[in-house]
């Protein structure tokens, strides 16, 4: 029973210890937090949570590959995806930017200050080359692209696509100031773009 106890105990000490790193890295970064930042959130002192974090680094990366897992992972799936077609995936695109970001607005600051910061590495995180240019959802914008006869870079298209559907969140604080809105007023915008992404999308292909 005291071995079961205390397999509980670290068990426990270990997920508060990764979610005082989640609150504080996503406030802060990478750069401005300090272990010490951590322990005091975790209510622990820091020779606690070396014991179970060796490293800041550490700490940092098992944070990092989870938010970049939420961020990337299912936009992964979306785009290998061979059964939907072209205009289901801007669909499940937006719907899962919107849904996700309205959950956790600190997260498109964090991905892309950290992205800024480490490129290479994020990069080869996200599997971003395969996701992007190899993926059945860019072989589908190849062949709707082709079809029209069309020299509008498939790239581009998936850039304004991202863009469109990740950038209210980052200009979030700016955007609720000039438009006069509240947080719901936001969230109501913010759904609503669910439906016009794809049809924003739509004109693009036909104008390329």
């Amino acid at each position: 029973m005291k071995k079961v106890a205390e397999a509980a105990l670290d068990t426990s000490t270990e997920e508060r210890i990764k979610e005082a790193a989640r609150k504080v890295f996503l406030q802060k970064g990478y750069a401005a937090t300090r272990v010490r930042d951590i322990a005091e959130e975790a209510g622990i002192n820091i020779a606690l949570l070396n014991y179970y974090f060796r490293s800041k680094e550490k700490l940092f990366d098992l944070v990092m590959l989870e938010k970049v897992q939420q961020f990337a992972g299912e936009l992964r799936q979306i785009m290998l995806d061979e059964a939907t077609s072209l205009r289901e995936k801007v669909e499940r695109i937006a719907a899962f930017y919107v849904d996700l970001l309205l959950a956790q607005p600190e997260l498109p600051l964090f991905i892309f200050s950290e992205l800024r910061t480490n490129p290479e590495k994020l990069v080869g995180t996200l599997g971003a080359k395969k996701v992007v240019m190899q993926s059945r959802f860019a072989e589908q914008l190849r062949e709707t692209l082709g079809d029209t006869h069309s020299h509008t870079n498939p790239f581009q298209l998936i850039i304004s696509l991202l863009g469109m559907a990740v950038f209210p969140f980052i200009a979030r604080p700016m955007l609720q100031i000039v438009g006069e809105q509240n947080d719901a007023m936001f969230a109501a915008m913010m759904q609503e773009r669910k439906h016009l992404l794809p049809q924003w999308f739509d004109a693009m292909l036909k104008s390329s």
